[in-house]
């Protein structure tokens, strides 16, 4: 078994570092770059960053934080929120980030995955699925570019725009289109699940895990260090990403990690 990772999530929003539940009701929980230093002393393999208001006039916001952050740790992160085109990637990762988070873009112009991947790296390529769950509904909207799924019975719908636009995208299937179009990571989020501390969508993670070869991140609703162990045994993640749980001092890192190898599991 491939050794399991521990990823704090920043949400950021105009500089500073936000928690919600399901995407609304932000609280302030700190400076990102202050916030980054400590996951870096406390041991954690990787760090997302997330501008969940991202638009053409924070982009300079963005990328200052993007520098700092780089001056300050030692551990790869992953920025996204408002990346377009790969000339955005490119402003991202030469501020000083390993790799470039993509949601809404990939589902509206799917060869930006192909595209920046062979600039980049596949590794440095991950693509966001927010999803929600809807049962067996058959989608019936036309999303842009045609992307998979669109008449298919599904258990999860692919949203974007920050979670406030259905796509009538079926989950694994945009996940295994994704694979194929190059990217090296997926971060999935369950929008159901998120800040509500009542655990992972462990149906979902699995599912998506099981459908592609590439590392899947777990993302929304950890509220225990149980809940990580579910969502890396029994929901197949590669690795978990955490936010409240850290971010407000419940657990460190290394409490964290301790807990998952007395488990059994192997990590970083």
């Amino acid at each position: 078994m491939l050794a399991k990772r521990i990823i704090p999530c920043l949400d950021v929003d105009g500089g500073r570092v936000v928690k919600g539940i399901r995407f609304v009701d932000l609280i302030d929980a700190g400076d990102p770059v202050e916030q980054a230093r400590r996951y870096d002393r406390e041991g954690a393999d990787e760090l997302v960053f997330l501008d969940i208001t991202a638009s053409s006039d924070k982009r300079d916001i963005v990328a200052d934080m993007v520098r700092r952050v780089a001056d300050s740790v030692f551990i790869p992160f992953t920025v996204g929120g408002g990346i377009r085109t790969v000339e955005d990637m490119r402003a991202i990762l030469t501020s000083g980030a390993d790799k470039v988070s993509i949601n809404t873009a990939a589902i509206k112009e799917p060869s930006i995955i192909t595209e920046g991947a062979r600039a980049f790296g596949s590794q440095a390529i991950v693509v966001a699925i927010d999803a929600r769950r809807v049962g067996n509904k058959v989608a019936t909207s036309e999303p842009a570019a045609s992307p998979p799924g669109n008449a298919a019975p599904q258990l999860w719908e692919v949203y974007i725009h920050g979670g406030r636009t259905s796509t009538g995208i079926d989950v694994i299937e945009w996940a295994k289109r994704v694979e194929d179009l190059g990217a090296g990571e997926i971060l999935l989020t369950s929008m159901d699940c998120d800040g509500t501390r009542k655990g992972y969508d462990l149906d979902l993670t699995r599912g998506v895990a099981q459908a592609v070869s590439i590392p899947v991140i777990a993302s929304g609703g950890a509220g225990s260090l149980e809940h990580l162990y579910e969502a890396l045994s029994e929901g197949k993640a590669s690795a978990v990403l955490a936010a409240s749980i850290f971010h407000f001092g419940e657990f460190t890192i290394g409490r964290a990690k301790e807990y998952l190898r007395d488990r059994g599991l192997p990590m970083r």
